[in-house]
């Protein structure tokens, strides 16, 4: 890679997108009426306080009642927007796969090589995810983002799944990556490698120890595995 070419691949998109935070876009549809806003705010707001009650005393110790008196609704109107206190979190996971996939559009936009793209982006989730541990322990837990026991992340997730496919099948037609296994098989093995190490790291089940630097020696196992 030449050096203006590889001072392109350096730039990035100024906004970082957020694991957890709902992504604002041009609204599709006519205007929302009033009673409409006011369910949309209602349940914002639910997510919101479930969301802080998680971080502050964790997912285990938080029930519906302590969301429901701080926002001084019933727990019948909590019921009519989530069956569970799991779902509030699985409407997280929604975002936190928006968010993988912005991620790794922003790499493919990029004229970086195949490593350098992997180690930027498992480096930028894992910064996300390490700076709001409480909660990414609660997603472990709940296993709102895992597609086995949330079968409605399978959509978000095979989009970003698909994408990191991409990633590795342009670095194996640039020659980067082996042709030995096929990329399903690539994209399968590097995303358990990153969940693994999240999971674990999340509920301090191999000790304590920084994501980031446990997610570097993922991803540099993973390329020395892939080398042609």
């Amino acid at each position: 890679m030449t050096p203006a070419t590889a001072a392109r691949s350096r730039v990035r998109p100024q906004s970082r997108p957020s694991l957890t935070r709902q992504k604002k876009s041009a609204p599709a549809h006519p205007p929302l009426g009033l009673r409409e806003r006011k369910k949309a705010r209602l349940r914002e707001q639910i997510v919101e306080t479930a969301l802080r009650l998680f971080r502050k005393h964790g997912y285990e110790s938080t029930r519906i009642d302590d969301i429901v008196n701080i926002l001084e609704i019933s727990q019948p109107t909590f019921f009519r927007y989530f069956p569970s206190k799991d779902a509030v979190l699985r409407d997280v996971g929604k975002r936190g796969f928006a968010c993988i996939v912005e991620h790794l559009k922003s790499e493919l936009s990029s004229e970086a090589d195949t490593a350098a793209r992997l180690r930027h982006l498992y480096r930028a989730m894992a910064r996300e995810v390490e700076a709001d541990r409480r909660l990414w322990e609660a997603v472990v837990l709940s296993g709102a983002m895992d597609p086995v026991r949330s079968p409605e992340m399978r959509g978000p997730e095979g989009v970003a799944v698909g994408l990191l496919r991409e990633i590795l099948a342009q670095g194996q037609r640039r020659g980067e990556i082996t042709r030995v296994f096929p990329v399903l098989h690539l994209a399968e093995f590097m995303e358990g490698l990153y969940q693994t190490v999240v999971r674990q790291w999340a509920v301090d089940l191999t000790g304590p120890h920084k994501l980031g630097e446990r997610v570097d020696s993922a991803v540099e196992f993973f390329l020395r595995g892939v080398q042609p």
